[in-house]
């Protein structure tokens, strides 16, 4: 796993709660992987993942995207987040991927999708997302 700005705050509570854990990330191109746990707690009465608990785990993966690709120095607000239900989710690992589309100065957009383990794609993801100075943010 390669080493990103990630490793040097604490993991936030939303992040445990999810089983959140990155896998890769290549900062320069601002893309990034992360594993979630899809737990059996997250399930509606269906059996399937509830899409709250799935949009969560497409905004934090599409944050840290940026938070990896400006090496720590922003932080991001969710601004407006589209998903795309592409098919139901069963408890289990999900993998979530972020690439950053467009970095300006006060505004970011990502774009973020999740993968079952066999490759099926869940659902995807566009954001617009406010950044915020780091150094701001931890006052």
């Amino acid at each position: 796993m390669i080493a990103t700005a990630l490793d040097r705050i604490p993991m936030p509570p939303v992040a445990k709660l999810l089983g959140w854990c990155v896998v890769d990330a290549r900062p320069q191109e601002g893309w990034i992987r992360i594993v979630f746990d899809g737990k059996p707690d997250f399930c509606n009465p269906a059996g399937f993942i509830q899409g709250g608990m799935l949009s969560a785990m497409l905004d934090d993966t599409m944050g840290p995207a940026v938070f990896v690709m400006t090496e720590g120095r922003l932080f991001t607000t969710t601004i407006t987040m589209t998903v795309n239900f592409l098919a139901p989710v069963k408890p289990g690992p999900i993998t979530g991927e972020a690439t950053v589309t467009q970095l300006g100065k006060t505004i970011a957009f990502v774009e973020g999708k999740l993968i079952a383990v066999d490759g099926t794609l869940l659902a995807t993801a566009s954001s617009s997302i406010r950044l915020v100075e780091a150094a701001r943010a931890l006052r």
